[in-house]
């Protein structure tokens, strides 16, 4: 078997891959067997089972998700967002390239179009061959439009058309990846998505760690504090990342803490969504949560 060298060692007989948490911390997961693995234009793409966690998909050498614990992630990433809009018509993902956020937008039966734009087409091919666990057939829904290309290229072509949406998700690489993420994260980039936000339209994205890498976030949060009127922080626990990972949730009307528990439940009932995680009260405490600085 050949694994990507600096993203697995052996270590008598057990294949373990080791990823970064933060400048000075290591995480270890010992593999069971790697299903797939090729080089794209963009990336290393690996999926691999691993001990715990099941199925994950790992980016150059870091886990993306698992099979036991991605709706930790994705249900904490999307239904803020899309709670907090009162009419989510047409949502925008950035990103995402296994599934499971387009699966989540898809529960809000408000939803008549959703757009995945991915730059890695190995990566949404992969996905829909090993990962139907986070898809759940999302890309195979009609109100689906997957797009294979660069999310700023795709951001201005919205601008030149005079397209809008309700919601924007980012599920990005981390701001702290490579350079060029890092544009994906800055004040005009973030100006250039309010373009193309409906009136009240709502902005989340991921956004790193605010422990491990307290600058870089920190600049992300100021950058969209710069061009949104209502912006709150929140952070979950997320397994697989070894840290709670950070997201920002962002309007230009509407004001995240004046959305309730019996509100947001109520507008789950009302779209027929099912979550294992996400509730009212989860988001309340959420919103309300301290973020951790390191």
């Amino acid at each position: 078997m050949c694994v990507n060298p600096g993203m697995a060692v052996i270590i008598g007989n057990e294949l373990l891959l080791m990823e970064s948490v933060g400048h000075n911390v290591l995480m270890g997961f010992k593999v069971k067997r790697v299903l797939y693995q090729a080089k794209s234009p963009y990336q290393y793409i690996m999926v691999a089972e691993i001990e715990d966690f099941g199925k994950a998909l790992v980016l150059d050498g870091l886990i993306q998700s698992s099979e036991r614990t991605e709706y930790i992630y994705h249900e904490s990433l999307v239904h803020p967002a899309m709670v907090l809009h009162p009419n989510p018509r047409r949502v925008l993902i950035l990103g995402g390239g296994e599934g499971a956020t387009l699966r989540e937008v898809l529960k809000h039966k408000t939803v008549e179009k959703a757009v995945m734009v991915d730059i890695d087409e190995m990566v949404v091919e992969a996905a829909k061959k090993y990962l139907q666990e986070w898809h759940q057939g999302a890309f195979d829904d009609p109100r689906s439009e997957v797009v294979i290309e660069d999310g700023m290229k795709y951001v201005e072509e919205c601008l030149k058309r005079g397209e809008k949406f309700d919601v924007i998700i980012m599920d990005l690489t981390d701001p702290y990846g490579p350079e060029v993420s890092k544009g994906l994260y800055s004040r005009e980039f973030f100006s250039k998505l309010s373009s193309i936000l409906s009136d009240d339209g709502v902005l989340v994205t991921q956004a790193g760690n605010s422990f491990f890498y307290r600058d870089v976030y920190d600049m992300v949060l100021e950058n969209i504090r710069s061009v949104f009127k209502h912006v709150e922080e929140y952070m979950v626990w997320v397994p697989e990342f070894g840290y709670a990972n950070n997201f920002i949730l962002a309007s230009k009307v509407h004001d995240p803490r004046s959305l309730k528990a019996e509100d947001v439940n109520a507008r789950l009932q009302e779209r027929g969504v099912k979550t294992k995680l996400f509730n009212g009260e989860y988001y309340e405490a959420l919103i309300k949560m301290p973020i951790i600085r390191g």
